[in-house]
C-alpha cells in the first residue's frame, strides 16, 4: 500500500478515536462541545482527503472535497451520500463562523453521524490497510 495512503488512514483513526473520547464526555458546557467540534472538523478533513488519496490509487480523480465524497458515494464506500455531504456542510459552517445555538445543533449531528463514520473507516481500513 502507498505509504501516504497508509499514514492518511493511520491519522485517521486517532481523529476518530479523539473524536469518540470527546463524544463520551457528558458535559454540556461551550468549551466541551467547542472542542468536540473542532475534533469533528479534523476528522471530516482528514475523511475527504484519505478519500481522495483511496479514490486516486483505483484510478478516480476528484478535486474538491465535496467531489471526492460524490465519488466515493458512486464506488460504494459511504452508504449515506446525504449524510456525508451535510457533514461536509456543518464542518463549513462551523469553520467559518461562530453561533451558539447552531454549535449545539451540530454538536448533537455528530452524535448521529458518528455510527456512519466507524462504519465507513472500518470498510477503508480492511480494503486498503489489511487486504
Amino acid at each position: 500500500m502507498d505509504r501516504k495512503l497508509e499514514k492518511n488512514i493511520e491519522n485517521l483513526s486517532l481523529a476518530l478515536s479523539k473524536l469518540e473520547e470527546a463524544l463520551t464526555e457528558h458535559k454540556n458546557d461551550l468549551l466541551m462541545i467547542d472542542g468536540t467540534i473542532h475534533r469533528f472538523e479534523l476528522a471530516i478533513n482528514l475523511y475527504w482527503k484519505t478519500l481522495k488519496r483511496c479514490l486516486q490509487s483505483e484510478g478516480i480523480e476528484a478535486k474538491t472535497p465535496r467531489e471526492t465524497l460524490k465519488e466515493a458515494f458512486k464506488a460504494e464506500w459511504l452508504n449515506d451520500e446525504e449524510a456525508w455531504l451535510q457533514m461536509l456542510k456543518d464542518r463549513n459552517e462551523t469553520s467559518h463562523t461562530y453561533n451558539e445555538d447552531l454549535a449545539r445543533e451540530i454538536l448533537s449531528n455528530i452524535h448521529s453521524y458518528f455510527p456512519e463514520m466507524k462504519a465507513v473507516f472500518k470498510f477503508l481500513k480492511s480494503k486498503f490497510q489489511e487486504g
